[in-house]
């Protein structure tokens, strides 16, 4: 009895790794959220896929789950990495419930290293994941991590960064890095990364406080040491002065 809880990538079927895919084909039956089965069977039509709605992650779980009990080989599948903002924590929590299912964690490419491919190699140096998404992590939680990457120095990836309900998180929390940072730090921003529409900028800090964007983009502030090299956004890790 065995459920794989799997990160599939940015969703092109190059963004998968041949672990991930691996536990796919070993899979009798896909589960995930509607988006991800979808892209699941443009790849692997044969494949059997049950799926569940946006905010449904405990239902979506517990199926996967009862489903591994009864004798299939499930996948769980999540976006980017199933450990980071996906499901691999809580499958391995409600597990405890189905003690004879054996839970295996399968790494994906998070969008903070496959944008960060695109743009170039702002995440050289030591880096921070932040999601602006209020659902399940308190607002006061979020700006004081903000606070803290941003006196640290920290190389920010920003997942969530905007939606219709939340048009003007971007613009706070740019507004609370410029307390630590100055307007003409380096930015960048990638949408829809590694799918039809992909489109990305390098821009500065100031210039993204006003730019409005989406939750599928992923943006990304620069540390003091971040430039821009032919183009591309770029932080030294200072092995040239080595």
């Amino acid at each position: 009895m065995k459920l794989y809880v799997v990160g599939i990538g940015c969703g092109s079927r190059n963004g998968l790794t041949l672990e991930a895919e691996q536990a796919i084909l070993r899979s009798t039956l896909i589960v995930g959220y509607t988006v991800y089965t979808d892209q699941i069977k443009q790849f692997y039509p044969e494949k059997n896929c049950l799926s569940t709605g946006m905010r449904q992650e405990k239902d979506r779980v517990e199926l996967a789950l009862e489903k591994a009990s009864n004798g299939e080989t499930v996948s769980l599948v999540c976006s980017g990495d199933s450990q980071l903002y996906g499901m691999a924590g809580l499958a391995i929590e409600l597990s405890e419930n189905y003690p004879d299912v054996e839970v295996e964690v399968v790494a994906g490419v998070t969008a903070a290293l496959s944008g960060g491919a695109v743009l170039g190699s702002p995440m050289t140096h030591d880096f921070a994941i932040i999601s602006l998404s209020d659902l399940l992590t308190p607002m006061e939680k979020i700006i004081k991590r903000l606070r803290c990457a941003a006196e640290g120095d920290f190389i920010m990836a920003i997942y969530n960064p905007s939606s219709k309900k939340r048009v003007d998180y971007l613009r706070n929390a740019c507004d609370i890095i410029l307390e630590y940072r100055p307007a003409d730090t380096v930015c960048g921003y990638v949408r829809n990364i590694g799918r039809d529409g992909q489109e990305s900028r390098v821009l500065t800090l100031g210039k993204l406080r006003d730019t409005q964007v989406d939750m599928f983009t992923t943006v990304f502030i620069g540390n003091s040491e971040t430039k821009v090299i032919g183009g591309k956004m770029v932080t030294p890790r200072g092995y040239r002065n080595v």
